[in-house]
């Protein structure tokens, strides 16, 4: 049996959250559970609403270095089911929304499920100064954008050599 979808599309602080997921590469949106979970390919990096008491907040994995900071902030808790494996839940209705900071968790998040090859697509957009869902100063730096090679020096291949 499906989920009874428990969320609005035109739900304010949603409409402003889709936006900042979706801007990572290959981030996409899948409906699961009657809620918005984003996703960088098949891994989810955040979920929109928890249960009927929150049905506005961000749940999202945080930097392990990061957590114990957060966990001591009255806006954070730990959601129930996903609380137990180590993530966090921000409710975007009771608490004015920092949208930076929104950004900059959900950034986290991502880098954290991400491939490798996602996370390299980021920070080369975050190099090349094209919009990025991340703030300048919250992204690492970038491994530079053009590799340098050197000419080859060894021998042809004997089938390549002219007869």
């Amino acid at each position: 049996m499906a989920h009874p979808r428990m969320y609005d599309d035109a739900d304010p602080a949603l409409t402003r959250l889709r936006p900042l997921a979706l801007a990572f590469p290959e981030a996409v949106e899948v409906e699961a559970w009657g809620r918005p979970t984003f996703r960088a390919g098949r891994k989810i990096f955040a979920v929109y609403g928890v249960t009927d008491d929150f049905p506005q907040a961000l749940v999202f994995k945080p930097d392990p270095d990061e957590r114990p900071a957060l966990v001591g902030d009255a806006r954070f808790f730990a959601p129930p089911y996903f609380g137990p494996g180590g993530w966090l839940a921000l409710d975007l209705a009771v608490h004015d929304a920092d949208w930076d900071e929104v950004r900059e968790l959900l950034d986290s998040s991502y880098r954290q499920v991400a491939l490798v090859r996602m996370v390299r697509a980021l920070d080369a957009a975050s190099a090349d100064g094209a919009a990025s869902p991340v703030p300048d100063d919250a992204a690492p730096p970038a491994a530079p954008s053009t590799p340098t090679t050197t000419p080859s020096t060894t021998a042809p291949h004997p089938a390549q050599e002219p007869s």
